[in-house]
């Protein structure tokens, strides 16, 4: 009996130490964060992840997202712009996320109306202008960069004509065909900007068949507003040059491709769900420049006229210290008239509302 008391008496002190090592461990053990695990984020993407260009830009920011904050994110690719991306949304929802990026501008109308049913979701949407309270808006001075490779073009041409494919007739697309023919032109005033559009943004065939017609009117460089290599594809194969957009393309058509404006959005994203993480976020518009870091210009490669360097580079500088705001008068637009009187600045809200070509751009921007 005694060895049974003994035996129960030794088992008591072991679980009651047992007990107390266990609270010991957990006072002193350093407290753990649990904010990550409270943040899921969901990415809707317009194109496949490996359209190695607007998707594909988005989808590194992504990625980068995670490794920075160790948040658990998932996507949905090739959603349509239509009442199909509510559907995506809900089901995000759904599986636990907390945060919704929409990365294209027609989920704009359907992200506002989800917004106001989950006021507890943040719900951010790329290159749209609409806002509720827990939805934001963003996008990139992208026509810094394009003003920039407008002056590679310029340099390049010896046709004096550059074509340029692009996606949709909206503000967005408007306002860099216009930067990116303002740079063509403050080295080669006699060069003009053709433009053809596809009305889509993810179409390989399609891109590629806009930018042949555009060759066979006398085009020697081709630019473009689209998701993939298919303009540039086009032009190496004519053996004439290119100009890209997203991403650094300069393995897709490395006989013809010179530079690209291209996206860096991971800073952004990590921007973002910290301050959600922190308590501190706050729907807002977005829209940063050269000087954050989120556009830039992809680096010349030797199809680029030499002199290119050194001009870029010098606008460059006045871009990023503000002393080049590109869009400062005297603009004239198609028909000669003047838009913009010498020396007024356009504000942020006449850019954003684009619908109007420059001086130099040929086609219709309806």
């Amino acid at each position: 009996m005694k060895k049974v008391l003994s035996l129960v008496l030794i088992m008591v002190m072991i679980a009651a130490l047992l007990i107390t090592g266990c609270t010991s461990q957990k006072a002193d053990a350093p407290k753990v964060e649990d904010k990550n695990e409270q943040i899921k984020v969901g990415f809707i993407y317009v194109g496949p992840i490996g359209d190695g260009g607007w998707t594909y830009a988005h989808n590194e920011g992504r990625k980068y997202l995670e490794e920075q904050l160790n948040v658990e994110t998932f996507y949905k690719e090739s959603v349509p712009e239509g009442p199909e991306v509510e559907k995506v949304m809900r089901d995000m929802i759904d599986q636990g996320a907390t945060v919704i990026f929409a990365t294209s501008f027609g989920y704009m109308d359907y992200m506002e109306k989800v917004s106001k049913e989950f006021p507890d979701v943040k719900f951010i949407h790329c290159s749209g202008y609409k806002m509720t309270e827990n939805m934001s808006n963003y996008f990139g001075r992208i026509y810094q960069a394009r003003y920039l490779s407008g002056i590679v073009a310029g340099l390049k041409t010896e046709s004096n004509k550059i074509g340029y494919v692009a996606a949709f007739n909206i503000p967005e697309v408007i306002r860099g065909i216009n930067a990116f023919t303002l740079g063509v032109q403050s080295v080669n005033p006699d060069a003009v900007v053709s433009v053809k559009w596809t009305n889509t943004w993810y179409d390989p065939a399609k891109e590629k068949e806009a930018a042949i017609a555009l060759l066979d009117e006398g085009a020697d460089v081709i630019a473009q507003h689209q998701d993939t290599a298919g303009p540039q594809i086009a032009a190496e194969e004519r053996g004439k040059w290119s100009v890209g957009y997203n991403t650094d393309m300069k393995d897709t058509a490395p006989k013809a491709y010179m530079t690209a404006p291209i996206w860096n959005w991971g800073p952004y994203y990590v921007d973002q769900v910290q301050a959600i993480m922190e308590g501190t976020w706050e729907a807002k518009s977005y829209w940063g420049g050269m000087d954050e870091g989120i556009v830039e210009l992809a680096p010349l490669t030797e199809n680029a006229p030499a002199e290119a360097k050194a001009l870029v580079e010098k606008a460059q500088e006045e871009i990023i210290a503000g002393t080049q705001k590109i869009f400062v008068g005297p603009i004239k637009d198609q028909t000669g008239e003047v838009k913009v009187p010498d020396g007024v600045m356009m504000t942020d809200v006449e850019m954003l509302s684009f619908d109007w070509f420059v001086q130099g751009v040929e086609g219709n921007v309806k």
